[in-house]
Order: structure tokens, then sequence, then C-alpha cells
């Protein structure tokens, strides 16, 4: 387990992520210029192998990282200038190879009608973005943070409040993510009550993070025999009590059990990878016309446990139509988008999770709450950004005006700030962040950054274009000895 500091190196695949961006803004304006990457190579740092070098998993020097987009910057420029005057802005010589290789394209390139199809395809497209989709900034930033740990050990106190009653204890989580989070608090769970058996019920829509977290689960099936763990893509007012709200839904459920055979977690993981066509077909998604969000094809819901434990999990092990919630634990770690208002967060996601609490049950939720370095670093670029509008407070406000009368029955703890919020780090040594920063880091530093306060991409395209936010990324993290974010937390129980 991590404390305080982490494991200070930052992962590979933040350094082949870095020369990947690179590459990938290289190849995009070779394709648009039809420069050879020799060609580019040579102009842009006098290096012909440039590209080649970067394909191998080789990194550039920050130095060379700014000459490259400044570059690429300078020559947009200059074709814009072109296209607003008539050509004006190129040079002879650019003028004499952009008309050659029009002719030739035009040679080439047979007549053809513009596509109808094409454009109808992207006015579908045009729909409210998602930043939580982006999975390649997703994983980047799990990869080179330690958020999920700090949350885990946040969660893991709450064990300490806890009273369990017969048949089992029961957690759900409203966004397993990796299931990193409800891993550590699985073992946690253990230590605290190693031979009660355990219900976990887990939401999630992304059939990748559902993947991953079967991943994880075979060892916990060995440490801890009386697990049920139960997965399901329901929305939050379905999932707690893992059934549909309309009866069109309510018969097309999805239920699968797994009664997983042997005694090693090597058998186990076996046999859950070979769940893989079930959770293609399980987890199909489709987006809401008003919203934009992925919703589910068709509820689904995977049910796991031992068979040599099914006797004794008789009683826990769900059954279609017959769970009542009654969870003793419930966390609810940043489910929803830091923009979204304090109406909609309560009523779409906190609302039917207290509701499915059981007597003396806790909901944890945890959000980013912003006042660090990362935010910092967003309003060198861009100076008005807030996109943390609602704290804990509000948010409490708002869930007793919306719990009305029941809301007497909650005890609802906003905490001081020393108690509530806590801070987690991105992965850097020490000598990283001194003299000279290596692009690696700049690129996860900057990426951790963007998704924490959930910078849209098309306003990064403009900002890209330039290499004036690896500046400001240097600066914040050489200011601050590297990059740290404030999440906040605050707890709703519901009376005995």
């Amino acid at each position: 387990m991590w404390k305080g500091g982490v494991p200070s190196r930052a992962p590979i695949d933040a350094v082949g992520n870095a020369a990947k961006a690179l590459l990938n803004d290289i190849e995009a304006y070779c394709r648009r210029t039809k420069l050879a990457e020799s060609t580019f190579g040579r102009q842009a740092v006098n290096d012909g192998k440039l590209c080649a070098r970067l394909r191998s998993g080789k990194n550039v020097t920050l130095e060379t990282a700014e000459k490259i987009r400044d570059f690429i910057g300078r020559s947009r420029a200059e074709e814009k200038g072109a296209s607003e005057h008539g050509g004006t802005g190129m040079t002879a010589k650019n003028t004499k190879k952009a008309a050659k290789s029009s002719s030739s394209a035009k040679a080439a390139t047979p007549k053809t009608k513009p596509s109808t199809k094409a454009k109808k395809t992207d006015d579908k497209d045009d729909r409210p973005f998602r930043f939580y989709d982006n999975r390649q900034k997703y994983l980047a930033f799990i990869n080179t943070t330690n958020e999920k740990w700090k949350v885990g050990e946040r969660a893991t106190k709450e064990l300490a409040h806890l009273r369990p009653t017969p048949p089992a204890l029961r957690v759900f989580d409203a966004g397993v993510g990796d299931a990193t989070v409800l891993c550590h608090l699985l073992r946690a769970m253990h230590r605290k009550f190693p031979v009660v058996p355990f219900l976990v019920v887990g939401k999630e829509i992304s059939l990748e993070d559902v993947r991953l977290s079967l991943e994880k689960f075979p060892d916990r099936f060995v440490e801890h025999p009386s697990t049920c763990i139960v997965l399901t893509n329901m929305y939050y007012a379905e999932a707690p009590w893992l059934r549909p709200r309309n009866m069109t839904s309510a018969a097309a459920l999805n239920w699968k059990e797994v009664a997983l055979e042997g005694a090693s977690a090597a058998e186990y993981g076996e046999q859950l990878q070979a769940l893989d066509k079930f959770l293609v077909e399980g987890w199909q998604v489709r987006s809401s016309e008003k919203t934009g969000n992925p919703i589910y094809a068709r509820p689904s819901v995977l049910v796991i446990y031992r068979k040599d434990h099914q006797f004794l999990l008789d009683g826990v092990i769900p059954e279609p139509g017959q769970v009542g919630g009654n969870y003793d634990l419930a966390l609810a770690s940043q489910p929803w988008r830091a923009r979204m208002s304090a109406e909609f967060k309560v009523k779409k996601v906190l609302t039917p999770i207290v509701q499915a609490l059981a007597p003396g049950g806790r909901l944890l939720a945890v959000q980013s709450s912003g006042g660090d370095p990362a935010l910092e670093l967003v309003q060198k670029v861009w100076p008005k950004e807030e996109p943390f509008k609602v704290n804990r407070h509000e948010l409490i406000k708002v869930l007793k005006d919306e719990l009305g009368r029941d809301a007497k029955n909650f005890n609802f703890v906003a905490g001081s700030d020393s108690k509530s919020v806590f801070r987690y780090e991105m992965h850097t040594l020490p000598s990283e962040v001194q003299q000279s920063i290596g692009t690696s880091t700049l690129f996860a530093a900057w990426n951790d950054a963007i998704y924490v306060n959930q910078i849209e991409d098309e306003r990064l395209e403009p900002v890209l274009e330039t290499s004036d936010y690896l500046k400001y990324t240097s600066e914040v993290l050489k200011k601050h000895k590297g990059l740290w974010f404030n999440d906040e937390s605050f707890v709703v129980s519901r009376k005995e």
C-alpha cells in the first residue's frame, strides 16, 4: 500500500503516450501537406530519422518538442494566411510545390460527387461532449496518479462505523471503474470481517472497465471465499435493487450467474475471462438523444460466486426481482461531471443510493474540489476557468430538500476541510521536477490536469498549436515540486 508518497517513477505508458501524441501530430501534418516524414524531420529539427526514433519508443527533449510544435504552428499560420489572401501568404517555392502536388492529386483522384452519407454521420455525432468517455486520457490519469489508492484509503475508514447484520455485509459501488478502489476496500473488509459473507453490487456502464475489473477479482475469491460480486450496467435509480424501472426493460433483463469452480486464482481467472462474449453482448450502449450520455441497450446483471460456497451464500446470492437494497456501505467516487448542477447530481445519483441504505448504513461520496496546482495550471491557459462550482455543502443542502420529510431519518456529515479534503499526487521523482523536466512528465502532468478539470477536446485544439501549455506545465511543476490534486468527501448515514 502506498502511503504519503507513491511509487515515484512515471509509468512507461506515460512515456509511450507522450511520444505517440507527438508522432500523431507529425503524421497528421505530413498527410495534410503531402510532405515526407524524413523531410519534415530535417526541416523541423534537422533529424531525418525523427519519426523512426519516435516509433521505436525513443523520447525527445522539451526543447525538441517545442521546435516541432512551433514548426507545425508556423506552417498552419502560413496556410491560413494563404487561404485568406488568395495564396499571397505562400512563398514562390511553396506555391510551385502546391501547384505540382495539386495537379498530381487531381490526375490521380477520380471525380466523385460529395457524399451526403458522410454529412449525415457528422450531424449525428454532433451531440453533447462527455469527457469521461475519453479512454486514453482516463487510462493515462489512473496510471500516473494515486487517486484510486487515496480514495480506497478514505473508504476503508468507514468500516470502523459498520455493524453488519446477517446474512452478509452488503456494499454498493456506484462506479466500479477498473475496480482498484473496490479491491482495496475488499482487502480491508476481509481484515476486519474475516468470516462474514460479502455481497458486493457494482454499477459500471463501460465494457472496458468491466473487463479490467474481472482481472482483479480472482484473488478476492481466494482470500475471502464467501464473497458474491455482482456487476450491472443499470441506471443509478435501478442498480441498487438490480431491477429496471419499466416493464419493457425488465422483460429484456439479461441475468447471468457464474459459479466458479476450482481452488486457485488461475482457475477463477480463466473462467472469468471466458465471459467475454456475454460481456460484449450484455454491455452494449447507445447515446441518449437528450444528454449524449451512454445508456445501456439492454439491462444486464452478472452474479459471481464460488460454487463450493454456494450453500453458505444461499441467502446472499441475489435473484431477479428480489433484491431489497439495504446496503451497509455505499461508495460514490466521482460519479458525475463536475459541471453538472447540484439538482442533477442529487436527483439522479445521490437520492437513490441514500434510499438504498440499511439502518446504520453509510454513503461515502467523493468529488474533485480544486484549489490545487492542477487548477492553477488550467487557469494559466483559461484564466476564468472554474469547473468545481458545486461543493459538498451545497450538495447536502439540495439532498435534504430532495428527501423532504425523509431527511429526518438521516445524518449528514460535511465535516471540516481538515477532515473532509484530502490530496493525491502525480507520480514523479524529485529529480524529474528540478532544472530539466522530461517531455513524458510534462505530457503526463498536462493530461492529468485537463482530465481532472474536464477540459473538452474542442477547447484544447487551439491551445495545442503552440508549446505555451508545456511551458506553463513546467512552471507549475517547478513551483510546487510536483503536481497534486484535492478531493473532498462527505458522509450520509441512515439512522438506526
